[in-house]
């Protein structure tokens, strides 16, 4: 098995949770150029009328001018590692299980599969977890590894 594991900065924001609110951030980022990889937006649960959107990359001057204008900032206390491969049955949970067997709790975990291939974020919370989650990672993907994470 084959896993390109990366960091990447993600950035966020709070938004209104009402029709339009995840738009006017997205429209004024694609107006700026940006082509975002991964967008994540949900309302929150413990504050009627906000939600939260985290994405990722915010990459050029305009882009990263524009986000900050719309009051979307680099996320504090996130660190995160983008996950690609070849699907499998069961890898999410191998991913899962080896990130555990590091003693490494994770705060968040998105994936989505296209045709053949994954992609996942992995949330942590802070860049030493990420860093000792991409070493993990990085064993399950040896040969001898694959396939035997157990919990």
């Amino acid at each position: 098995m084959s896993l390109t594991v990366t960091k990447v900065d993600i950035w966020s924001s709070k938004i209104e949770d009402k029709p339009g609110g995840l738009a006017k951030v997205l429209v004024a980022l694609g107006d700026a150029g940006a082509s975002l990889e991964c967008v994540i937006a949900r309302r929150d649960s413990a504050k009627s009328g906000a939600g939260v959107v985290f994405l990722t990359p915010a990459k050029g001057a305009a882009v990263r001018k524009t986000a900050q204008s719309q009051g979307v900032a680099p996320a504090k206390n996130l660190a995160t590692l983008k996950v690609e491969g070849d699907d499998a049955a069961g890898l999410g949970g191998r991913i899962a299980t080896a990130i555990a067997d590091g003693g490494i709790n994770l705060r968040g975990f998105s994936a989505a599969v296209i045709g053949r291939k994954f992609v996942a974020y992995l949330g942590f919370d802070n860049a030493a977890d990420a860093t000792k989650a991409a070493r993990a990672l990085k064993t399950l993907a040896s040969p001898k590894k694959a396939g035997k994470a157990k919990r």
